[in-house]
């Protein structure tokens, strides 16, 4: 049976366990928290845009790591809070277009403060699409059922004290995991693209 739903996908860790009165869409949820700690897919990237004037950003909901941050064009250097704190103590805090920022205290510090109204473009990994009743479907179902079976299932070892099958669900996992990571590698670098003459 394919699995390309929600109610498919706990159709089949009812039947891979013989049980149908298990918190099956707890072992999902648990599943999904993994995934979103272990895998890195060019399909998580996402894109927010917007005008920033204050030295302070919040981070865009679902927010698991940053790619790329640009003010106004102009593709900012990451440093630490730590570097960006002796940079503001050094310039007595200077005012201008943003250079560089960090993380401070769960928010992106920009550096120098923003002079003025600039647009700010983040490129980040999201969080994958929870499965829910009325989110039926999300593009790691579609490319890697077998991802979400066996993360569901190492969940439910524990749960029914089946510490042998942890480690066959754990292998499982671990190989649809690491399949999907190297198809998206691939496909993130495939074409030979355009390249620049120099004259």
């Amino acid at each position: 049976m394919a699995i390309t739903t929600y109610a498919e996908l706990q159709a089949q860790i009812e039947g891979y366990l013989d049980r149908t009165d298990l918190p099956v869409t707890t072992f999902i949820a648990l599943a999904e928290a993994a995934m979103n700690r272990d895998l890195r897919h060019w399909r998580m990237e996402a894109r927010s845009t917007g005008p920033v004037s204050a030295r302070f950003v919040d981070l865009p909901s679902g927010w698991r790591e940053t790619v790329r941050l640009s003010v106004s064009r102009r593709v900012l250097d990451l440093v630490s809070d730590d570097e960006i704190a002796t940079m503001r103590a050094q310039a007595e805090d200077t005012a201008g277009q943003p250079a560089y920022y960090a993380f401070t205290a769960g928010q992106i510090e920009l550096y120098p403060t923003p002079d003025g109204d600039y647009t700010l473009e983040h490129v980040y990994l999201g969080e994958i699409a929870a499965l829910s009743v009325s989110n039926t479907s999300n593009w790691v179902l579609d490319q890697a059922p077998d991802a979400y079976l066996y993360g569901s299932l190492i969940h439910s070892a524990p749960y029914l004290v089946e510490d042998a099958r942890l480690a066959t669900w754990g292998d499982l996992y671990a190989s649809a995991l690491d399949s999907l990571q190297r198809e998206g590698k691939r496909a993130a670098h495939s074409g030979s693209g355009r390249k620049i003459k120099v004259r």
